[in-house]
């Protein structure tokens, strides 16, 4: 009768799953469930398995378990330099409240750097593929932003704060309704008095800055002023300076605005400049509004439209959970680990919410609220 063949391990090796799977004749996942879920193998397969795990002196990688597990509690996400020239940015806001929700949640971010759209996928999808995060979050998404389509296409769970002009229906996003917070501050300085409002913003090819120039435009129609406002329309840098130098000139005209309505705090600041510059009063003689309400707004008792940041934090890390709950990494086992189960997953979270269009709030202080002058 022939010796029954037995599995030999070197002996300075430690053995792993991959050993005992092929000293048992069966995969590594059977092994993995036979440690992890053994009510899904057979009796006589687990016995079998059971012996050779004894036989071999098979232990976990515990440290590889516990590596993996913490991944999965990982968030990514592209840290980015504040803008040259501006007092103060909302990316500081959101950050802070996307970490406050991923804490609620027992999740953690992972910050990274990247030189641009393409660099910043890549490196999403490389620390998606070794286990390093369960998925990422993406900010300002742009009208033609290459990233959510480039994401889909590699698997990598994410939301996006902001949205593409097209496929919105293909990825879970989570943004703030601009034009109605332009809109918002235009109704209330038409409440005021004011009929010639200007609006300094961005250039023409930023996505941000467009939708909010929308509001302030379709406001300007509702409230049939079309024809006072149509040549108080500047667009530049997010800059101080260049806030200054758009309201300096308008200022300048004929028929100059009694009020402004901007794209950012910072340019609203450039505003009160080119204000100074002429020897108006913000206030009293000229009504000025921002957007972001940034601490600088406060401190300067600006008018400014709110973003509700805290809340959009707390969507966004809701649907991402979700979405890295339902998609196990696709990751390299190391030797003599076992693969994560998909039955441990979270499955407390509640359900994901929609894609969500969030509204913004007009916080009005001195620089806007008193009635318009009479000229």
């Amino acid at each position: 009768m022939a010796e029954r063949r037995r599995w030999a391990v070197p002996a300075a090796a430690q053995p792993t799953l991959v050993d005992v799977a092929a000293a048992a004749g069966v995969s590594r996942q059977t092994v993995s469930n036979v440690l992890h879920a053994p009510d899904r193998v057979r009796p006589e397969t687990r016995e079998r398995v059971e012996r050779f795990i004894a036989e071999l002196g098979y232990q976990p990688n515990r440290v590889a378990q516990d590596l993996r597990a913490n991944a999965s509690r990982m968030i990514g996400y592209r840290i980015r330099p504040l803008a040259p020239g501006a007092l103060a940015s909302i990316h500081d806001r959101f950050l802070h409240a996307l970490a406050e929700a991923g804490r609620a949640a027992d999740r953690h971010l992972l910050l990274f750097t990247a030189d641009g759209p393409e660099a910043e996928v890549e490196c999403a999808a490389r620390l998606r593929r070794s286990g390093g995060v369960a998925g990422v979050v993406l900010y300002d998404v742009t009208a033609s932003d290459p990233r959510p389509p480039a994401l889909l296409e590699r698997g990598v769970p994410f939301v996006a704060f902001g949205r593409t002009a097209e496929a919105t229906d293909r990825y879970p996003w989570i943004d703030v309704d601009n034009p109605s917070g332009t809109a918002a501050a235009v109704d209330h300085l038409v409440h005021r008095g004011h009929r010639r409002i200007g609006f300094i913003g961005w250039p023409p090819d930023d996505t941000i800055g467009t939708r909010r120039a929308q509001g302030w435009q379709a406001a300007v129609e509702r409230h049939g002023l079309t024809a006072a406002c149509r040549s108080l329309d500047a667009r530049g840098e997010d800059t101080v300076a260049a806030g200054a130098e758009m309201a300096y000139a308008l200022l300048g005209q004929p028929g100059p605005p009694t009020a402004f309505v901007t794209a950012t705090d910072t340019l609203a600041v450039g505003v009160l400049r080119a204000a100074q510059q002429w020897g108006l009063e913000v206030g009293r003689d000229v009504a000025v509004v921002g957007f972001d309400d940034t601490p600088t707004a406060a401190a300067l008792d600006l008018s400014s439209i709110r973003q509700p940041i805290e809340l959009v934090g707390r969507q966004v890390m809701a649907t991402l959970l979700h979405a890295t709950a339902a998609t196990p990494p696709a990751t390299t086992v190391p030797a003599g680990s076992c693969p994560p189960d998909p039955g441990t997953v979270a499955h407390h979270l509640a359900p994901a919410p929609p894609e969500q269009l969030l509204t913004p709030r007009l916080i009005i202080r001195s620089s806007s609220a008193s009635p318009a002058p009479r000229r």
